[in-house]
């Protein structure tokens, strides 16, 4: 089995019908699918939370096989993440995404638990502890994207759960906790 680093890859990519997108539409649902599952288990695995389309993203070229998706396929696989809310566009041309593997909801749940199990109730730690402190490694908090740390926050602040303090740069911003 085939794998990028720790990672190891499905079967399919090898397969390289599956680099280039199906004109049967059942053969096609099933290789959205896979696409899908598979960009969202990398980047979770590998803690990557943007993926452009004119970049070089590792599961976008097999050289295994010598294959690689073609610009129309990255798209579609990307919107499809789009539409189901798992990946949102960074920007208006389309060209770069923000990948949800866990959805905001969820990483606020998960802080309200990383908060809770490391006794942070009624705590103030900064944005950059969140991300990168002793308690975060290991974690999925470590080297989270800032926007998506920041979206989940708002939404524990929204819900009486944490008072967001702004700072002079982003390496001050604070939180308290009120779980």
């Amino acid at each position: 089995m085939q794998s990028l680093g720790e990672f190891k890859l499905p079967a399919f990519f090898n397969y390289p019908p599956y680099f280039t997108l199906q004109p049967v539409r059942e053969t096609r649902e099933k290789q959205v699918q896979l696409w899908k599952e598979l960009i969202l288990d990398y980047c979770r695995n590998q803690k990557v939370f943007r993926v452009g389309l004119e970049e070089d993203f590792p599961l976008f070229t097999n050289l295994v096989i010598e294959r690689s998706l073609s610009h129309e396929a990255k798209e579609l696989f990307l919107s499809t993440l789009v539409n189901e809310g798992r990946a949102e566009w960074m920007d208006k041309r389309h060209k770069k995404c923000l990948i949800l593997w866990m959805g905001i909801q969820d990483w606020a749940d998960y802080i309200v638990n990383f908060v809770k199990e490391n006794g942070f109730e009624d705590s103030v730690m900064t944005v950059e502890d969140i991300r990168s402190g002793f308690e975060s490694r290991g974690t999925d908090l470590a080297a989270i994207d800032h926007t998506v740390l920041m979206r989940a926050l708002r939404l524990l602040e929204q819900k009486g759960k944490a008072v967001i303090f702004k700072g002079t740069s982003t390496d001050d911003e604070g939180v308290k906790f009120s779980v």
